[in-house]
């Protein structure tokens, strides 16, 4: 490395706080900004760092916080819920995508032990990408990204027994013959360390942390349970990752969740970009352009190959449709960092030579380049249609229910609590919803949900519409909200429409459709409002009464304001009077208060509440 500390900090901060808005801004993502900025500053760029490897082993941390604080967001419980996309598919991936690409390293003329190590070394994918473009796109609680998280975290498992492996294959390890059972040995004991802390030394670390009150104290435990686990861990010879994630598993039900977390993020977030910046400094740009064609060849043969095994897997067991598919084999068809950890164990033990060990590091490097340009041709590609955002599976047929009386499109968290009232009540209704996922959790009740796309005719003339008195809109994106009313209000004239709207404007634009629009968190901020009210001592009854008139005041306004809802400017004058108008209103029942201590019941018409 070239000059001081400070100045490399800055140089890094620079490239940063540059490249990463630039490549957003061409909607290139984050990543991707990151590894030109290491490739920018890298030994085959200016040079600004000589030597990758101190760079990329210090970033490490920022992966392990990432891990970590995923580890915050599980619990025990849900963890072992995932067992089986863990093992089933995540072992499927790694032993497929590993036995195909060894046999190509054989048929390049590798022995079998060295393509052994080649295949499962390139099966495994990079944890840090992985999430970090998942992230980015909002999608690690898809279908495709929590399957996407199981494999991964098969593979950071699946790494140790490899790494193990290596000596052994090499002979290195012969006259050991303790050698791997002493490292099972380690690893066992080095993870019920993280268990047995986890579960008690750190909870009583930061009871004293908060108990203390400094907030010092709390960073720094956040950052000792991290790194002490990481490297407990990283002693037995295992991810250091892997202990994070599993502290952070056993963290995730106390009551310092949020606040480790809130501590963690932004050291998360430096340290990861420091990452992927390493990654791209490590990336041999001289080793491409010597052999230009090879890096290329086996760089595409890597990704087509586990993007065909991970697509096959998530259709089938993963049960993903043929999109969310095509996701999560574009976001995990990439090299990963412990490809650096195995190629180097394998050239160390005398496996691999030095001119293959770069061509393998370079292949790993140009794979995670590619891989944000992939996402981006697929979600091109994919959110292009209509129906992009679901799977392509068959839509249901939708079964003969007699004639239901209400149809309810969206089944999310608002969709549910109106279908759990007309259960109540022994109302019959079909429901279609969008989501694979949220269909077979709700027919496990024995509810009659369909997967189905309520903006196609065909399936709403199915569910029974030409005979339904209500329909009901609760979909969760404004756009297939407002075309699901359109197609209503066309084919289906005579229904009583009820619609959820995500805010004013949202319910001004369902209005203009003859639609009876209702605010999805309105009611219940009033809810609040009242019993905010009525906690800084306002007499429960005049709390309630305020609530209402607000309510009413409100209501008034959003009828009134729909006339206008186009004119900005004439919009923005008419809340300023809205606005002063309930503050005039509230000021005189104010002002009156006192002087009506026992007023008469319905003296000004409102039952002697004001």
């Amino acid at each position: 490395m070239h000059g001081s500390g400070l100045q490399l900090a800055l140089v890094f901060l620079l490239a940063a706080v540059i490249a990463v808005p630039l490549f957003k801004r061409f909607g290139l993502g984050a990543v991707l900004g990151y590894l030109a900025a290491g490739v920018a500053l890298g030994p085959d760029g200016v040079g600004v760092v000589a030597h990758a490897e101190p760079v990329l082993a210090a970033s490490e941390i920022g992966v392990v916080m990432m891990l970590f604080v995923i580890g915050l967001e599980l619990s025990l419980a849900r963890l072992k819920l995932m067992r089986r996309p863990v093992f089933l598919t995540g072992g499927l991936q790694v032993v497929l995508s590993g036995l195909v690409l060894a046999a190509l390293a054989a048929l390049a003329g590798l022995g079998w032990k060295v393509a052994l190590v080649v295949g499962l070394g390139l099966a495994l994918s990079s944890t840090a990408f992985g999430l970090q473009l998942l992230a980015e796109r909002k999608a690690l609680h898809s279908p495709h990204g929590r399957l996407a998280f199981a494999i991964l975290l098969f593979q950071d498992l699946a790494a140790v027994p490899l790494i193990a492996a290596i000596p052994l294959l090499a002979h290195a390890a012969a006259p050991e013959s303790g050698h791997a059972g002493w490292a099972l040995l380690k690893a066992v004991a080095a993870l019920a360390a993280v268990f047995f802390g986890g579960r008690y030394l750190l909870r009583r670390l930061f009871r004293t942390a908060v108990r203390i009150g400094v907030p010092e104290m709390q960073t720094a435990s956040a950052l000792l349970a991290v790194l002490g686990a990481a490297w407990v861990v990283q002693l037995a010879g295992l991810s250091m990752g892997l202990g994070a994630f599993l502290a952070g598993v056993l963290l995730a039900e106390s009551e310092f969740r949020h606040e480790i977390e809130s501590q963690i993020e932004p050291f998360k977030g430096l340290l990861l970009g420091l990452f992927f910046m390493a990654v791209g400094m490590s990336i041999d740009l001289a080793q491409v352009a010597a052999e230009p064609g090879f890096v290329l060849l086996a760089t595409l043969l890597l990704m087509a190959v586990k993007f065909a095994v991970l697509f096959g897997l998530g259709r089938h067991p993963g049960g993903l449709g043929m999109r969310e598919a095509l996701r999560l084999g574009g976001v995990l068809s990439l090299g990963g960092e412990f490809a650096f950890v195995v190629f180097a164990e394998a050239a160390g033990a005398g496996l691999l030579e030095a001119a293959m060990h770069n061509r393998l590091l370079a292949v790993v490097g140009l794979s995670m380049a590619l891989t944000p340009l992939l996402m981006i041709a697929l979600a091109r590609l994919l959110d292009g249609r209509d129906d992009a955002g679901a799977p392509t599976r068959e839509y249901d047929p939708i079964h003969d229910h007699g004639h239901p009386q209400v149809i309810i499109a969206g089944l999310g968290r608002f969709g549910q609590i109106v279908a759990r009232l007309l259960v109540a009540q022994k109302i019959p209704f079909v429901a279609l919803d969008a989501d694979p996922g949220t269909v077979e959790a709700l027919r496990r009740s024995g509810n009659p949900v369909y997967f189905g796309d309520p903006t196609r005719p065909e399936l709403l003339r199915a569910s029974g519409a030409a005979h339904a008195r209500v329909f009901i809109n609760a979909v969760d994106d404004r756009e297939a909200s407002l075309r699901t009313m359109h197609l209503v209000r066309h084919l289906y004239p005579h229904l009583r429409v009820f619609a959820r709207a995500h805010d004013r404007r949202h319910a001004w634009q369902l209005m203009d459709l003859q639609v009876e629009a209702f605010r999805e968190t309105f009611a219940s901020a009033l809810e609040m409002g009242r019993e905010v009210l009525v906690a800084l001592e306002v007499p429960r009854e005049i709390a309630e009464d305020r609530t209402r008139r607000f309510r009413e005041h409100d209501e008034r306004l959003l009828a009134s304001h729909h006339r206008i809802y186009n004119d900005e400017s004439a919009l923005l004058q008419a809340l300023r009077e809205g606005r002063a108008e309930l503050e005039h209103l509230f000021e005189a029942d104010q002002a009156q208060q006192p002087a009506r201590a026992d007023p008469e019941p319905g003296a000004d018409g409102r039952d002697g509440v004001s």
